[in-house]
């Protein structure tokens, strides 16, 4: 039970970690380090080790890369700090991987991602309509990043149940999901919607009354906020306008910083955090009023920093997500909430992944989760084809 509810509390409330972060700044590292000293002792108590999976061989050697492209650079300004932000990612998602295959049921943490999100969404529709920001941001510093919380759950919406007010309940989410999304304007995250949207209807998951009816509730939320908040949206699409041309620049210099350095130094990489700290001379100071910024593409940022050796074993970890979760589905031979969870993975991963293609969102837990719970998904298929379950 402990467990249980450590691992929902974990992936529950990292969208809205940024308001633990304001209370106190440890608050949100809790539950994630009490679930990693409590599956220890479960572990131990019990005997049993953690069930042996690809994913945990390659975050096994993502843990080995990270830390020896580290210490290559352990003079780096950023180097301590963005190491020790990537290695609690590679523990989170191996414990997940593996109290998802046996006590934890995929479905609760998908949903607890969901409810998670679904807060952010409601902090983020409060501080456009009523703190007055020109984007919404929430519990996020960076509208963006919180579009990724969102619209990475939007999906997970879909393994609501059949009685009346789960639908409801469901369909209230999406809205506020949705509306929040939108209310960030960014374009990343809007690509990502589209994309996750898209997949649930071509894997039949999504039914398009559904579809059409949110996106009417969602135009009515957008009309009514427009009377009660017009000049504010004026505002704020006026000036997403004036910066997007200024975006797509500076983005295209930071692409092609971040080139240089795989070029440069394709098997050590710049060391996490690396970027930051190279970009100014790669650049040649391209942007004089931002030295230190991030890629704004995963991809990018991630050979750069850990080198091509460290971005291959990266995309294999996506890669063993897809196959996982695209194995668990073909383990169902009949549609039900197996199903249903398998393909809200997918489209959860795919909207991460597309938003992931303008961000720079390695450093937050639901590309990591997702990854663990498409592994699990999988487990608990073929057992349950098995009858193991």
């Amino acid at each position: 039970m402990t467990l249980r509810v450590l691992a929902y509390a974990t992936v529950g409330l990292a969208p809205v970690e940024g308001y633990l972060t304001a209370a106190n700044a440890h608050l949100g590292k809790v539950a994630p380090a009490l679930l990693v000293a409590v599956w220890l002792v479960v572990r131990v108590r019990r005997r049993r080790l953690p069930r042996p999976t690809p994913l945990h061989a390659v975050l096994a050697l993502l843990a080995v890369t990270v830390a020896t492209t580290a210490a290559i650079h352990s003079s780096g300004a950023f180097t301590a700090e963005y190491t020790l932000r990537w290695l609690p990612f590679l523990v989170i998602t191996a414990v997940l991987a593996d109290v998802a295959s046996r006590e934890v049921p995929v479905r609760g943490l998908l949903l607890a991602m969901a409810t998670g999100a679904t807060a952010a969404g409601i902090g983020a529709l409060y501080s456009l309509i009523i703190g007055g920001e020109a984007r919404a941001s929430g519990p996020q510093a960076d509208p963006n990043d919180l579009a990724y919380f969102l619209v990475a759950a939007i999906p997970l919406l879909a393994l609501a149940g059949e009685a009346l007010h789960q639908r409801v309940a469901a369909a209230l989410g999406g809205t506020v999901l949705v509306a929040g999304a939108l209310a960030t304007f960014s374009r990343g995250g809007a690509l990502g919607l589209t994309a996750a949207i898209g997949w649930l209807a071509l894997r039949r998951v999504l039914p398009w009354r559904v579809l059409a009816a949110t996106a009417a509730v969602v135009a009515l939320l957008g009309f009514g906020t427009l009377q009660f908040a017009g000049p504010q949206i004026e505002r704020a699409v006026q000036e997403k306008s004036f910066i997007a041309a200024s975006n797509v620049d500076t983005r295209e210099l930071r692409w092609q910083a971040a080139a240089r350095m795989v070029a440069e130094q394709p098997f050590s990489g710049v060391g996490p955090g690396g970027f930051r700290e190279a970009y100014a001379a790669q650049s040649h100071n391209a942007e004089v009023d931002e030295q230190t910024p991030v890629a704004h593409n995963m991809y990018l940022e991630v050979a750069a920093e850990l080198g091509l050796p460290g971005f291959a074993l990266f995309a294999t970890m996506i890669g063993i997500a897809g196959v996982a979760s695209e194995r668990a589905i073909r383990w169902v031979v009949s549609p039900g909430p197996r199903r249903i969870e398998a393909v809200a993975i997918q489209a959860s991963l795919l909207a991460v992944l597309v938003a992931s293609t303008f961000l720079s969102e390695q450093y937050y837990l639901p590309l990591w989760s997702l990854a663990a719970l498409a592994v699990a998904a999988e487990i608990r298929a073929r057992r349950e084809d098995r009858g193991e379950d």
